[in-house]
């Protein structure tokens, strides 16, 4: 994303994993060695209190010290609640796909052709026919998932194996239990849990990976004759995928179990099979391939940073909280086919997956109008969540008394994004503060997006600005529509000029 910028790694994970203690010092050496922007790409543990979490701590120091900070939302999705990295100092990022597959079609007896992926594209694979076998075909979960040594009593030699994603046994080791038990290639069909979302593997044979509905239709096929076969055709990279970006499954999911109040993940951007530097060869031969093709919330998280590097580099003086702004504001909010973003159900993904939206670099680079919050400002935010002062001294490591300071709810923190809880009848009215980063002169009306059960004004309707770096205030009410309880409701609150809209998701839930 930005290629000439410098470059320092800490190393603070190993075989036994991250340990708490090392990610600090990292963040302390890095904070001392004068870092620009820190890209974090850990996650996946227990959702935890801003004060017991290192790595909201270490980013909350990093923060006071004017450093960027970008970190994976996690791998736990499509599963609501399951972020990790909450804390509003910190942009939270989750993955989507991009427009680029590594092709492997499967094609089937009856003529039927299925696009599927994986990296291994083997030059010398007869597009030959071959039987088609499913060894879960009775029920066996064990040889469903294609788990360690489930083929032992199965005839799978010479045949194309299908296989579910999940069980005990990874993707490629799944390939290595088919190659080991004489099979020649191999199917990974997707559980309904991961629906459309596939990947582009290093397999250990010739395979493919296919969607959820597209496995349905193989198994299908195999049920349909008494001697089903296909076989795998390797197409390469093929560009143009119009469903991009969507948001895979994995790709974790809010809302926020911390600070419900604040709308996470912040941004989606690239995190499926993407090229990244690696220490062991993956090509399946002896000579040392330095590349492999990951995915994960740990891809998305850097192409973020990167971007976050090149607005600073671009607007020194921006804050990391402007910066977070500037790329919340101006996401894209369709895919390439120029409908809504999709996530892995093929269906508009819910802010919950998207956030704010799908990074867009050069639109960022410009936003108009950001919401800034220095360091301080979340000093009342915090003691609004119920945190002792101590607690609170310990996230922003200078003496705070609760009791001496005008707490705020969540819903007050100037963020570029709103999740408001209504109850009952009750009104919720939130101010916030918008500085000028576009041209001097210049005016923008409010645009409200509302879906059935939203009422939601704003006031004033109109901001016009007489200078570079002028801020202005508006107030905006919630009111609750119908009684259905438990409910999320989504929209958005757009600020309108001649050259920018500056957009605002808005996530209500009615208790």
């Amino acid at each position: 994303m930005a290629p000439l910028a410098h470059i320092a790694m800490y190393k603070v994970c190993d075989d036994n994993g991250c340990g708490e203690g090392d990610m600090l010092a990292a963040m302390d050496a890095a904070i001392d060695e004068g870092v620009d922007v820190l890209s974090i790409s850990i996650g996946g543990g227990p959702s935890l209190p801003f004060f017991n979490d290192s790595i909201a701590l270490g980013a909350f120091a990093a923060t006071q010290k004017g450093i960027f900070v970008s970190c994976s939302a996690g791998n736990d999705g499509p599963f609501n609640a399951s972020l990790s990295n909450e804390a509003p100092w910190i942009l939270t990022v989750g993955a989507s796909t991009i427009d680029r597959k590594v092709t492997a079609t499967v094609k089937l007896g009856d003529g039927v052709l299925l696009d599927g992926e994986s990296l291994f594209q083997p030059k010398d694979f007869p597009e030959t026919l071959l039987p088609l076998v499913y060894p879960g075909i009775n029920g066996d979960r064990n040889a469903m998932f294609c788990n360690q040594r489930s083929l032992n009593n199965t005839d799978v030699k010479g045949k194309v194996v299908i296989c579910r994603t999940g069980g005990s046994t990874g993707r490629i080791a799944k390939g290595q239990v088919v190659k080991d038990a004489g099979g020649a290639a191999m199917i990974i069909a997707n559980s309904q849990i991961t629906g459309a979302s596939t990947t582009a593997d290093a397999h250990v044979l010739p395979a493919s990976r296919v969607a959820y509905k597209d496995g349905l239709r193989i198994l299908q096929y195999v049920n349909s004759t008494p001697s089903p076969v296909a076989a795998i055709v390797f197409q390469g990279t093929v560009i143009g995928d119009k469903s991009a970006p969507q948001v895979t499954s994995f790709s974790s999911r809010g809302p926020n179990l911390q600070s419900p109040g604040i709308l996470k993940p912040d941004i989606i951007g690239p995190g499926v099979s993407i090229l990244a530097a690696w220490p062991t060869s993956v090509d399946n031969t002896t000579a040392s391939v330095p590349f492999n093709v990951i995915s994960g919330t740990s891809m998305s998280c850097p192409h973020l940073s990167g971007i976050a590097t090149l607005l600073k580099s671009a607007h020194p003086d921006w804050s990391p909280a402007a910066i977070k702004s500037a790329i919340m504001t101006t996401a894209d909010l369709i895919n390439l086919n120029n409908e809504p973003i999709q996530d892995e159900t093929e269906l508009p993904a819910s802010l919950f997956a998207v956030g704010a939206g799908h990074v867009n670099p050069s639109k960022a680079n410009d936003p108009g109008l950001i919401y800034d919050i220095q360091a301080d400002d979340y000093i009342p935010y915090l003691c609004g969540l119920g945190y002792s002062s101590l607690q609170v001294t310990t996230i922003v490591q200078k003496q705070v008394s609760c009791l001496n300071i005008s707490s705020i709810p969540e819903a007050q923190l100037n963020y570029p994004s709103f999740a408001i809880t209504l109850s009952g009848n009750v009104t919720r009215s939130y101010t916030r503060t918008v500085t000028n980063v576009g041209d001097a002169n210049s005016s923008y009306t409010v645009n409200i997006v509302t879906a059935p059960g939203m009422s939601v004004s704003v006031s004033p309707s109109t901001l016009v600005f007489s200078a570079v770096n002028q801020k202005l205030s508006y107030q905006v009410t919630f009111i609750r529509v119908g009684s259905g309880a438990n409910q999320f409701v989504e929209g958005a609150l757009e600020w309108k000029s001649v050259k920018h809209s500056v957009r605002s998701p808005i996530s209500i839930q009615y208790v």
